[in-house]
């Protein structure tokens, strides 16, 4: 059954009784046909509004924010804050609507006692809710840090509509709480489209090592003592999966063919590597915006391109020369999930399968095709994409295993062989060991990683990267490891060795040409007429000498780079640039609210 017709219903019942609501949003009631005593009274019941829940819980397709994206654009709350544009008086996130999918949530926990039925059933509706629950609090604690907890619907005398934050500590137990109880009450059976006992200990898994690794490396909330149990817990979940989920890494022998068909394939549903995804079908009506990564306003950072290894194991920043290699050497001998995330030469499909594809170094060069359909049946268009994304995959429940261990400096080479190892196999790259030699690239990009093992902690955060490259992740793993100075980079893209023509196509012809300005193309002029017509061009100034989006690192060479960081240089302020403002207007309202961390 498809993700979304599933709860199509339950948002028609929803938008009944909530539109006509006029108290505050914590303590409404819902009207007309959703009351206490006509709906809640079976676990069919339970299961309609609970699909309602679904739409909070989407998949991702890029790393808009972090270091992974080379951007030239202004593109989200982490760009406005780095150049100091984000303050209490115009945040976002904590009025009414931020706070009503909680409000939902709770009013179904609080009218369980009145349904009638089996019991182990409506048990497993209730773990349904706390999921949720847990995941808007997960979502809420990253960004606050303390944010008041509540767990029923509030009437409208109720003081605790004006109280303020409550202690992270509790929040967080409250969340472990909610999600032990998911895990231990949700049927582990049924469609990969739904909520299982599976995904419900996939995201145990997830918030338990970011609360551990983000108790551990940020002493300013003063939890560095009690971080162990949080990375317990995550290795105690991650490893029921392991033993008890049934879910294997998709291994083919086609290396990464396998990895590019987690992400462009019209059907992921039989797919034992994926423990939840969104479903999309052309036939319902039901599409997703997955064609946007390639060509719309970002690509991919010089950065991500070289933490892929080469195909012997070793670093390509170890390489001498590595960092003058142009576009068609540096996918050379790497890790065939580069070129399954980054486009490279060989790239065809972004019209027809033959047709060649020119990169665009306005955009730095590395475009992202992780992700993108690749047949033309499965891309049509604006929110006309046909392809499942997935939501929860086995892979990261295998990262998230390994770097828990590492980080409690308890790992072997038998838990490498169990995680980490399987993905390398599945691209045919070499096996990590626990004796791996520091890399001294990573070292100066982790300071402050600490763990017994450093160095095989930090290639672990190295196959976290490039394995869930894309998929969202990025960003909060750099906040939770303390890494926020990383934001303050202007990232690059491809090497330039000169104004001129490039192949970019590894035909051996010139495809495109980067030139002074269009009143200075004496780079080309020694180029036949033919071949000159055929190059697209691009300029660092237009016609008038006014600098365009982006520019060679060294003037007239080096790595392409982006004018608006030149000239607005990025900040990031620890610890006050881990956590987000509360908006002024709210504190207004309710004095009780405490702002954090030098907002």
């Amino acid at each position: 059954m498809k993700l979304r017709t599933t709860y199509i219903l339950a948002l028609g019942l929803i938008t009944i009784g909530m539109t006509a609501c006029k108290k505050d949003f914590l303590q409404r009631d819902p009207q007309t046909e959703i009351t206490e005593g006509s709906f809640f009274q079976s676990p069919a019941d339970l299961e309609t509004y609970s699909n309602g829940f679904y739409r909070y819980l989407s998949p991702s397709y890029s790393d808009i924010n972090s270091d992974n994206i080379a951007n030239y654009n202004a593109d989200g709350e982490v760009d406005l804050l780095v150049r100091g544009g984000l303050s209490s008086a115009n945040a976002s996130g904590w009025g009414k609507a931020d706070w009503e999918a909680l409000r939902r949530i709770n009013f179904m926990l609080d009218h369980i006692p009145q349904v009638k039925g089996d019991p182990a059933l409506i048990r497993h509706f209730v773990g349904i809710a706390r999921f949720f629950r847990a995941n808007f609090y997960f979502e809420k604690i990253k960004k606050y840090h303390n944010v008041p907890w509540f767990s029923k619907t509030l009437t409208a005398d109720d003081p605790a509509l004006m109280k303020g934050q409550d202690p992270r500590a509790l929040v967080a137990d409250s969340v472990l709480s909610d999600l032990n109880y998911a895990a231990e009450n949700i049927k582990p059976d049924g469609t990969n489209t739904r909520v299982t006992k599976w995904a419900a200990l996939t995201l145990l898994s997830r918030f338990a090592l970011h609360e551990g690794t983000f108790r551990k490396y940020h002493d300013e909330i003063q939890l560095s003592g009690d971080y162990q149990r949080f990375l317990d817990a995550a290795i105690v979940a991650s490893a029921k999966i392991m033993k008890d989920g049934g879910f294997s890494i998709t291994n083919t022998g086609k290396g990464g063919l396998d990895y590019r068909d987690l992400f462009a394939s019209a059907n992921l549903t039989a797919n034992k590597e994926v423990i939840m995804l969104a479903d999309y079908s052309k036939e319902l009506g039901l599409g997703n915006n997955s064609h946007t990564v390639l060509d719309y306003t970002w690509s991919l950072s010089r950065n991500l391109a070289d933490t892929y290894l080469k195909t012997d194991g070793t670093p390509f920043t170890s390489s001498p020369g590595y960092d003058t290699k142009v576009y068609t050497e540096v996918f050379a001998d790497r890790d065939p999930r580069m070129m399954e995330t980054i486009i490279n030469p060989a790239f065809r499909g972004a019209s027809t399968l033959d047709e060649p594809y020119r990169i665009k170094p306005t955009l730095g060069g590395y475009n992202q095709i992780k992700f993108y359909p690749r047949s033309a049946d499965l891309r049509q268009g604006w929110e006309l994409n046909y392809t499942d994304l997935p939501i929860f995959r086995y892979a990261e429940v295998l990262l998230i295993n390994a770097e828990a261990k590492a980080e409690s400096g308890t790992i072997g080479q038998a838990d490498l062989d169990q995680t980490v190892n399987l993905l390398r196999a599945r691209v045919k790259m070499p096996s990590m060991n626990v004796g791996v030699a520091l890399d001294p690239v990573l070292s100066a990009t982790y300071p402050n990683a600490n763990a017994s093992n450093r160095a095989l902690l930090l290639e672990i955060r190295r196959e976290r990267r490039v394995e869930l490259a894309c998929e969202g992740r990025r960003f909060d793993d750099l906040m939770r490891w303390k890494s926020g100075k990383l934001f303050q980079d202007s990232q690059q893209g491809m090497y330039v060795p000169a104004l001129g023509a490039m192949d970019v196509t590894g035909d051996g012809q010139p495809d495109i040409a980067i030139l002074a300005s269009p009143n200075d193309e004496s780079a080309i002029a020694g180029l036949p007429a033919a071949v000159r017509e055929k190059l697209s061009k691009y300029y660092l100034k237009d016609k008038d000498g006014k600098d365009q989006n982006f520019y060679l690192s060294k003037g007239t060479s080096g790595f392409i780079a982006f004018t608006r960081d030149r000239d607005q240089p990025r900040i990031f302020m620890e610890p006050k640039y881990y956590y987000r403002p509360i908006p002024i207007s709210e504190m207004v309202v309710n004095p009780q609210l405490k702002q954090v961390f030098g907002w």
